[in-house]
């Protein structure tokens, strides 16, 4: 079959061929019909996620059909349209009994991460995975659910967001779409802050009360100031994890309001970009720094919920052959995409 691998760092992704899994024991295995790009993608490109394992397939947002099942995996479940959780945990430590395999303490698989995932025309996982998607939902729009929205699930569930908050997503576009519209779904009054104005138009259109222009940072702690009657934000999601961008969010006339929740999704590699802040406003402000990381199964079923109910759309920029995978990396890569860019393996 064909599928993106991974070589190490800073060396190409390449379109190769190899073979086709086998379901095992509790298994199952997945034609994968649609696989979303995402921005870990180019970390890996780039050496910023270096995880020691080499060569492994990408991608870990993977939609499509069982076409076969392990032993002990019952056998209807052969033509069930799935979307794949991709953590596998090892079901013994308090993590994985408290259902954040995300946080695991010995994963026995990450599919795209330390395993081999989803941008490749076959994978395979366990069963429990492999979760249920209805059929009103179409594979290519269901893809981007796997990150997409699970991450947001799981960054306002871990922020604990309630009516009438003032919530900010700094950095819009994935992550940022799915965060905007679950926020407005919870009750939160929603500022979007980004660059791009399509993507400012279209947090706008999803339901974003405020919406700043983020091209120069030094100006967005002040707008977002004058948006919340100089309060400032109850919870900030920063999505960029850029110096300026992390510097706007703290400090004495930073975004963040008082008793603020600062909630790290996003990252970018080098010393140039470490978080920092004087912790005398934070004190005296009681303001709380949260990282928030994947999602668990249930964030992901939660997600398939939302979306085929309708209170989430996952917004989709492109829908590409496999093999045209670099031009969508490269369209993230120059923030030239307005959603997802969504791979069709069995094309």
């Amino acid at each position: 079959m064909k599928a993106v691998r991974y070589h190490g760092p800073e060396l190409p992704f390449a379109l190769e061929e190899v073979p086709k899994p086998v379901a095992g024991a509790g298994e199952v295995l997945v034609e994968v019909k649609a696989a979303a790009l995402c921005h870990t993608e180019l970390h890996f490109a780039d050496g910023t996620l270096n995880l020691g394992v080499k060569p492994i397939t990408m991608g870990h947002e993977a939609a499509g059909v069982i076409v076969a099942v392990g032993e002990g995996v019952p056998a209807e479940r052969v033509g069930e349209r799935v979307i794949v959780y991709y953590y596998v945990g090892c079901g013994d430590c308090r993590w994985c009994a408290a259902g954040e395999e995300a946080l695991c303490d010995k994963l026995q698989a990450e599919f795209g991460f330390i395993s081999d995932g989803g941008l490749a025309q076959f994978l395979k996982a366990p069963a429990r995975n492999a979760v249920p998607l209805p059929d009103k939902l179409s594979f290519e729009a269901a893809a981007p659910i796997g990150c997409g929205v699970t991450t947001a699930v799981h960054a306002v569930r871990l922020a604990g967001v309630t009516p009438g908050d003032w919530a900010a997503v700094y950095g819009v576009n994935g992550v940022g779409f799915g965060l905007v519209q679950l926020l407005k779904h919870r009750g939160a009054k929603v500022i979007a802050i980004t660059r791009s104005e399509a993507r400012r138009a279209k947090a706008k259109e999803l339901g974003a009360e405020v919406v700043i222009d983020a091209t120069d940072a030094t100006t967005v702690a002040a707008a977002v100031r004058a948006a919340t009657g100089g309060a400032g934000c109850d919870i900030i999601f920063e999505c960029v994890g850029r110096r300026e961008t992390m510097d706007a969010c703290v400090g004495w006339a930073g975004a963040l309001g008082k008793r603020g929740r600062l909630v790290m999704v996003g990252y970018t590699a080098g010393d140039a970009h470490e978080f920092r802040y004087h912790p005398i406003p934070m004190v005296v402000y009681e303001q709380r720094v949260l990282g928030s990381v994947g999602a668990s199964l249930g964030d992901l079923k939660e997600a398939v919920e939302l979306v085929a109910s309708g209170a989430v759309s996952t917004v989709v920029d492109s829908v590409i052959p496999l093999a045209d995978f670099q031009q969508g990396l490269d369209k993230i890569k120059a923030c030239d995409c307005l959603g997802k860019v969504v791979c069709l393996p069995c094309a």
